[in-house]
């Protein structure tokens, strides 16, 4: 009685549409039912259901509802469906093409004059890679310092990857990646760092602002540090806790060894995480996989990034940032 799954199993195993996996078996033996109560209409003698097994059908049934209720009301509450997309070797949650040095009508910022250091030779070109956020600062160095000419089509995208954070990190440390830009690494990355013998050697070329962000609709204008805390702790857990209104706070994250969320921990220090949200994410014939999800401008979520990032690259319209202590 399974077959007829078989298919729509594989459908939704590439879709990730959860919810046929009740849906298509419910359906179906709903109509098998039907047709078997239809069919017992017109047979005689008619088939007697004792009052008992009447019950003990209607409880499995409850049961099993049940259950598959429960299951799916937790799940809706720290899973959400895919969003994001992958762009060159990396997720990545908005579009990266304006920045990019291969796109000819790019926003990169360009010298007035030819810049004071260049490599003109392609042989001495290094493999560039490094965060979302940073990812306009080193394509516009590859841009002002990289040949222009003598390069086939694509060979410049050899030399200026993006595969995000936590992929570049460990490119970085397998000889793959000359050069990282991004935020500081994480305790972790650190730790890989010392465990390959190698030691990560970091130059400051900058100072950006770390942000908090709500809804436009949210009545929160700033927070303080520590209500931050309590937010990103669980110990906070709706709006009128810290002035705002009576409804539950839905705290967004980034990935462990994601730049923004190795910044979320040292100001955390040493006060627990909160579990982040999950989005589904479908990966071809092997399923659903579930990773931390990105922002969602919901009226009572709450976010982190890089500003720029925020009010910039992403230029997410309805988001107000939070004026903080």
């Amino acid at each position: 009685m399974q077959i007829p799954f078989l298919p729509i199993s594989f459908m939704t195993s590439l879709l990730g549409v959860g919810i046929l996996y009740a849906i298509a078996p419910f359906s179906y033996y709903s109509a098998f039912l039907l047709g078997y109560f239809i069919k017992e209409r017109t047979r005689q003698p008619r088939i007697v259901i004792q009052r008992k097994q009447l019950i003990s059908v209607a409880v499995i049934v409850l049961l099993a509802f049940g259950v598959g209720s429960a299951v799916q009301w937790q799940r809706s509450q720290t899973v959400l469906p895919s969003y994001g997309f992958n762009y060159g070797g990396g997720y990545s949650s908005t579009d990266l093409w304006p920045y990019d040095v291969l796109n000819p009508s790019n926003r990169l910022p360009k010298l007035a004059e030819k810049a004071t250091f260049s490599i003109e030779d392609p042989k001495d070109m290094l493999v560039l890679d490094g965060a979302e956020a940073a990812f306009p600062v080193y394509s516009a160095f590859a841009q002002a310092t990289y040949p222009q000419e003598g390069l086939g089509d694509n060979s410049m995208g050899e030399f200026v990857s993006f595969t995000n954070t936590i992929n570049a990190y460990e490119r970085l440390l397998k000889g793959e990646v000359d050069i990282y830009f991004g935020a500081e690494p994480s305790a972790n990355q650190l730790q890989m760092a010392k465990a390959s013998g190698h030691e990560l050697l970091m130059t400051p070329i900058g100072k950006e602002a770390f942000v908090f962000f709500v809804n436009n609709n949210n009545a929160i204008k700033g927070l303080s540090v520590q209500e931050i805390k309590d937010i990103y702790s669980g110990k906070t857990r709706f709006w009128k806790e810290v002035g705002g209104n009576n409804k539950k706070i839905i705290a967004f994250q980034r990935p462990a060894n994601s730049g923004s969320q190795t910044l979320l921990e040292k100001i955390m220090a040493d006060t627990p995480i909160i579990k982040p949200l999950k989005e589904e994410v479908p990966r071809g014939m092997g399923g659903i996989l579930e990773q931390v999800a990105d922002y969602r401008n919901y009226e009572d979520s709450i976010g982190f990034s890089f500003r720029f990032f925020a009010t910039g690259m992403n230029q997410s319209t309805g988001i107000k940032l939070l004026a903080i202590n």
